[in-house]
């Protein structure tokens, strides 16, 4: 664990666990790699190896000003990668770290990735264009990037509410859960945090997905408030070819905590194939 130097010197914090078969992870917005831990540890303990990092200006990494953009994060993801020489990787992102994984693959190639997992993710693009019609209006969005701005604090704590699904009615979520959300949140730079909601909403990765020539495992909660499972998950899973797919009836954008066991067994799955 510690930390690398990405190619304008912003400082990158990762941690580097267990032996094995590599899987890197790339976290959402606004969150850190310690969103990860339930996944990591499993995997560590059923043989693998996992690194994850926190992205520029969440977490511990450092708060660069600028490269708060989906090139700027898949060059960071690069950095690790070739840092600590990896090879025959799986790269697994959720939400925008799901978008981080999809743009490395468009700059980078799979010269050092074996297979890849998409969970929540934003591709193919999200917000509505006059080519894709069926994606949010930009006002969603300028809406979110008003209110981080009006009072964080309190936006984050509203926004783990629908990211758990927590104002489902019957939902059961914890107020650790919750507030473990808030607290990676607040971890996060404003300025980061502000820019990257113009990446993860406004970023095309269409030609990136076409790129994908691993195999490609595409996970989504049914329920999901954050990113519609229609407008992301389906459609990504049409543009790679041969991906293989897994919906969750009822589950929500954060069902890596929610549904914490169904999933590292999925992905444990998928991994030993």
């Amino acid at each position: 664990m510690g930390f690398i130097t990405a190619k304008d010197g912003t400082g990158i914090y990762y941690k580097d666990w267990g032996s094995g078969p590599v899987v890197t992870f790339s976290h959402g917005w606004p969150l850190s790699a310690d969103a990860w831990d339930g996944q990591l540890l499993y995997l560590v303990q059923n043989g693998f190896r996992v690194v994850a990092h926190d992205r520029r200006g969440h977490g511990r990494s450092d708060q660069a000003s600028a490269g708060n953009d989906m090139d700027g994060y898949a060059d960071d993801l690069a950095a690790v990668i070739e840092a600590l020489d990896l090879t025959e990787a799986t790269l697994v992102g959720h939400s925008t770290g799901g978008g981080e994984v999809a743009r490395y693959i468009g700059r980078y190639g799979t010269g050092r990735v074996a297979k890849a997992v998409l969970i929540s993710a934003v591709p193919p693009i999200m917000v509505q264009t006059p080519d894709n019609p069926e994606g949010l209006p930009v006002q969603v969005f300028d809406e979110l990037r008003a209110n981080l701005f009006k009072d964080r604090s309190q936006f984050y704590q509203d926004l783990a509410q629908m990211f758990y699904g927590a104002n489902r009615p019957g939902a059961k979520v914890s107020k650790g859960v919750l507030d473990q959300f808030w607290l990676w949140s607040m971890q996060s730079g404003m300025k980061n945090a502000y820019e990257s909601i113009k990446a993860f909403s406004e970023t095309d990765f269409r030609d990136d997905l076409a790129k994908f020539d691993v195999p490609t495992l595409v996970m989504h909660g049914e329920d999901d408030q954050i990113v519609p499972v229609k407008d992301s998950a389906r459609k990504t899973a049409q543009m790679i070819s041969n991906a293989q797919e897994i919906y969750y009836p009822g589950a929500p954008h954060g069902m890596t905590a929610t549904l914490q066991d169904q999933i590292n067994n999925d992905l444990l799955a998928f991994l030993r194939n």
